[in-house]
């Protein structure tokens, strides 16, 4: 173990060195709905917890759709970075902005039609969609401000600067939870507004933060010889099909997933409002383990592209091993907390002994797929950073919708296990990703002729 930890020393420290802060920011993007559900948990009951659990469960996937396209300049970012092609990142960041309100706004009317038409068809509790369907709405409109906001944060990491996008985000999560609290339970001359108070906050707190990122690249030296050529004159075909040809891809994985525990949601909702709940607290504290494992993973894509553009592949093989090592480390540290608490962090969100129970069992499961879940997102981070997006695509839409989903609803409603026969179709969709991500990143460093280090 001293020799392992002497080899990987540099990589490791360098890893989280980049890693903490994006971390921290991406946990910024799940504490949203962390505080969320917690504020309706407790003061607005079973009902309103069960309408949050329905309308991240679908605004999940547009919200994953509008990341993995902002993502598709980061490892540009980084590679010409890399190359010391510093004004190809200002044309970059140019056409990123536009291509990512643009996103925003699409996604927004495409999802808002939807869910005019959807959301009553779904065959979930009446009472649980009327409230779910003011609050998604909210939601859905604060898309486009996160999608400026995550246009500057993705430029600033792809160049290393990673802490600013953190202080913002804890910052903005703050107010989100302040000003959450009050238009829930109506403080301060303010009526009560129940769950729709927390879609204001939300949409007060993503416009907030957009403009506090903004303001940052554009005043701060640091980007200065970045930005010479940015410009909406610099807007170009070329650059836009550059950057889908990796977001989209991004995109799709990420849909692929979300969308599968969405599905996963839906199918537990045809059970009944008290595991449609537990299945939200339970999924709520696995996404908090998830979006740290995702911070690890932007790390390890911009550290992959970083090398990558500069041709050093044998470092570019360590960096991607040590971040494999972090992650496993740090998702076994998750699955205990899951396993020892498992009776005491549902009660955060609820009082409700019933939602309670089956919440212990589920992260019981959550715990169990922890390993999983971190090293296929490490997986495809690293992948993207070399430019490897179209296999893991494939992989990802296999693991989730023709394994985990299927899975799961035999075991939870043909078998009749219920919520937990569902996560154990999760378990298996995750398990099976984890595996083929890897086998591709071995089978690709042996096709580049890369030093193989058979230390993992």
């Amino acid at each position: 173990m001293k020799a392992l930890y002497q080899k990987y020393q540099f990589f490791y420290r360098d890893s989280l060195k980049l890693a903490i802060p994006i971390v921290l920011s991406q946990i910024g993007h799940t504490l949203v709905h962390f505080s969320d559900t917690i504020i309706i948990g407790q003061f607005a009951g079973t009902i309103a917890l069960a309408a949050v659990s329905l309308s991240i469960s679908l605004f999940i996937v547009p919200f994953v759709m509008a990341l993995g396209i902002s993502y598709g300049i980061t490892p540009l970012i980084a590679q010409h970075n890399g190359r010391k092609n510093y004004s190809e990142c200002g044309r970059l960041l140019s056409n990123s902005l536009v291509l990512n309100v643009v996103t925003g706004v699409v996604l927004f009317f495409i999802f808002y039609v939807g869910v005019e038409f959807f959301i009553g068809r779904l065959h979930q509790s009446p009472d649980v969609v009327l409230q779910a369907k003011p609050f998604l709405i909210l939601l859905l409109s604060s898309l486009m401000p996160l999608m400026v906001f995550n246009t500057f944060k993705q430029f600033a990491e792809g160049l290393g600067f990673t802490r600013q996008a953190m202080y913002i985000t804890i910052v903005g999560n703050v107010i989100n939870i302040l000003v959450g609290i009050v238009l829930v339970k109506g403080m301060f001359g303010i009526p009560p507004m129940g769950i729709r108070g927390v879609g204001y906050s939300t949409l007060i707190d993503r416009f907030l933060m957009a403009a506090a990122m903004c303001f940052y690249v554009f005043r701060s030296p640091n980007f200065k010889s970045y930005l010479s050529d940015f410009a909406f004159k610099n807007i170009d075909k070329s650059r836009i099909k550059q950057l889908l040809k990796i977001g989209m891809p991004v995109a799709m994985q990420s849909t692929f997933e979300v969308s599968a525990f969405g599905g996963a949601s839906i199918i537990i909702g045809t059970i009944g409002s008290v595991p449609q709940a537990a299945h939200q607290i339970a999924l709520n504290l696995a996404s908090m383990t998830y979006m740290m494992a995702a911070g690890i993973s932007s790390a390890s894509a911009i550290r992959s592209g970083n090398y990558f553009g500069s041709g050093d592949h044998y470092k570019l093989r360590l960096s991607a091993i040590s971040n494999y090592h972090i992650v496993i480390v740090f998702m076994c540290c998750t699955a205990i907390i899951f396993t020892l608490l498992n009776q005491v962090l549902p009660w955060m969100y609820t009082s409700d002994k019933s939602v309670i129970h089956i919440a212990e069992q589920l992260l019981i499961v959550a715990a169990f797929f922890q390993l999983f879940d971190g090293t296929q997102v490490v997986g495809l981070g690293i992948l993207r950073g070399m430019g490897d997006v179209k296999i893991p695509t494939v992989l990802t839409f296999l693991s989730y919708w023709v394994i985990g989903l299927p899975v799961g609803y035999l075991l939870g409603i043909v078998l009749g296990i219920g919520v937990v026969g569902v996560w154990f179709g999760l378990v298996a969709g995750l398990a099976s990703a984890s595996l083929m991500l890897f086998l591709r990143f071995q089978k690709i460093s042996k096709s580049n002729n890369l030093m193989v280090v058979n230390d993992l």
